[in-house]
C-alpha cells in the first residue's frame, strides 16, 4: 500500500488546523506556507475533507477553515479514506461489492484481507489527538 502526496497532505493540513484553537479559523494561505504545498493543491484537498463534513469554512477578513470536531474524534484513517477514496493493499480489494470474481480461486485473497484489516484496524485506531500528543497506540 502506498499512501499518495493527496493523503499525507490531507493529514498534515488536519494537523495544522488541530494546533490551533477550535474556535479560530485558520487561513489557508498561512497552512500553504507552513506546510509547503501549493495553493492550487491545497484548495483541491481541502475540498475533499470539506466534502467529506470534517471541516467548516467562513469567508471574509476573519475567515478561512476549521476543523468541526475535536482532534480526538478524527482518526488517521477517515483522514486518508476521505483524500484517497479508499486504503485496499491490492485492487482486488476494492471491488465495488466486496466481492472479487476470483476469491474461489485466488490462494492470495487471505493474505490480503488480513492485510487490509490490519492496517484498517490500526489506523482507525490513531486520533488527531494521538497525533498531536506524539502518543501513538501499540500495534
Amino acid at each position: 500500500m502506498m499512501i499518495s502526496t493527496k493523503g499525507r497532505y490531507a493529514l498534515r493540513v488536519m494537523m495544522d488546523l488541530a494546533q490551533n484553537p477550535p474556535e479560530e479559523y485558520v487561513a489557508l494561505g498561512g497552512v500553504a506556507e507552513r506546510q509547503g504545498i501549493s495553493m492550487k493543491y491545497l484548495e483541491a484537498i481541502v475540498a475533499l475533507l470539506n466534502k467529506a463534513g470534517f471541516l467548516e469554512s467562513r469567508r471574509g477578513k476573519a475567515g478561512g477553515y476549521r476543523l468541526v470536531l475535536s482532534p480526538a474524534e478524527y482518526t488517521v484513517g477517515e483522514i486518508l479514506k476521505a483524500a484517497e477514496g479508499g486504503l485496499a493493499p491490492v485492487n482486488c480489494r476494492e471491488c465495488s461489492d466486496g466481492d472479487c470474481p476470483r476469491a474461489s480461486q485466488c490462494a492470495t485473497l487471505p493474505l490480503w484481507q488480513r492485510l487490509d484489516q490490519l492496517v484498517e484496524n490500526f489506523l482507525q485506531s490513531v486520533t488527531l489527538q494521538d497525533m498531536l500528543d506524539g502518543t501513538l497506540p501499540p500495534v
